[in-house]
């Protein structure tokens, strides 16, 4: 039994179709043995349920009687993919992003490490703030002490990746095997339900179909011109080859970055996106609000090296390729859901 909180969000749904078709391409897989799949997530009055109403689930469990959920299966437990979080960076209550992003995850590292179960969890490209320290993923508590986060959800990810660091560094008991992921800016299928916080490429595509023009935050920084604003966009595929390969690869532990490994500017992605509906590029350019204005990232990039030592070898999809798929294969659809 796999269990993947957060399982009904974006990269949680992704994952989850990721180990389905994982068990149906296994020649030995009987259909009526394949993995269980847990979800632990709140589906609430919106379309999130879209996002797992294709999978075949053994359970959806609510994230407050989730370990107890645990407790009653606890045997019958293969893994826990821990993805569940409060990602918005606009979230304002600190208090709820600790019970959800710091205790809820100590919890299930101390519930795997009890059970002796796998634990991998999301961290965030979010720890790493204004990208002064860098993008290195080195995981040693030194390395990570010196990092900014720019936001509560930000920093409430470095917590738990301090408070892990910490508990190997004092030789705690630990799980049997475990990661975290520091996921980039990450866009693919069954993000819709993100409103606001949805890739930018979801954003510009209804425009782009239509022909009208889409809008990029100027630049206000001197090094970098409108629309040059730099990011590590990661097609979601990638990110859940990296988790499965991870489950396959017990012997690898530690905090990776998770991203394709090159920064691509919002421009290119927009231009990427008015390609893949068959149109030219409109781009306007407007200021960036100012309340982000003062925090607003120019520059990220994973370093994917310790990865690739650990012996990852997945290809990572390229932005045109990437934005592509997304496109045609699901926004431009009438089921935009996998």
């Amino acid at each position: 039994m796999h269990v993947v909180t957060g399982g009904a969000g974006f990269i949680g749904s992704n994952i989850l179709w990721g180990l389905e078709q994982r068990e149906t391409e296994r020649q030995d897989s009987d259909r009526h043995d394949r993995a269980r799949l847990v979800v632990c997530d709140r589906l609430g009055d919106g379309e999130k349920w879209r996002n797992i109403a294709k999978r075949e689930l053994h359970d959806i469990v609510d994230p407050a009687t989730l370990l107890t959920f645990l407790d009653d299966h606890g045997s019958n437990v293969d893994a826990i993919i821990h993805m569940g979080a409060i990602s918005a960076t606009t979230e304002t209550d600190v208090d709820l992003i600790v019970e959800a992003n710091f205790r809820l995850s100590r919890d299930l590292w101390l519930w795997c490490t009890h059970h002796q179960v796998p634990f991998i969890y999301a961290s965030s490209a979010a720890t790493y703030g204004d990208g002064e320290a860098g993008f290195d993923d080195a995981d040693d508590i030194e390395s990570l002490a010196r990092l900014r986060p720019l936001n509560a959800y930000g920093w409430s990810k470095q917590l738990f990746d301090r408070w892990v660091v910490r508990s190997i560094a004092r030789g705690d008991a630990r799980p049997p095997h475990w990661a975290g992921l520091k996921f980039f800016n990450v866009y693919g299928p069954n993000e819709g339900h993100k409103g606001r916080m949805a890739s930018v490429v979801s954003q510009i595509q209804p425009l782009a179909a239509t022909g009208e023009p889409c809008r990029l935050f100027k630049s206000h920084h001197p090094g970098y011109a409108d629309g040059g604003q730099l990011r590590d966009f990661v097609w979601v595929d990638d990110c859940v080859a990296q988790v499965l390969w991870l489950l396959d690869h017990p012997d690898v532990n530690g905090i990776f970055n998770c991203g394709s490994g090159k920064a691509r500017s919002f421009a290119d992605l927009a231009k990427a996106v008015y390609a893949a509906a068959g149109r030219e590029p409109l781009i306007e350019f407007v200021p960036t609000p100012e309340d982000i204005r003062d925090k607003y990232q120019y520059f990220t990039e994973a370093r994917m090296d310790r990865l690739r030592a650990a012996g990852y070898g997945g290809n990572a999809t390229s932005l045109e390729d990437g934005v592509r798929d997304y496109v045609t294969g699901y926004l431009a659809t009438d089921d935009p859901y996998r």
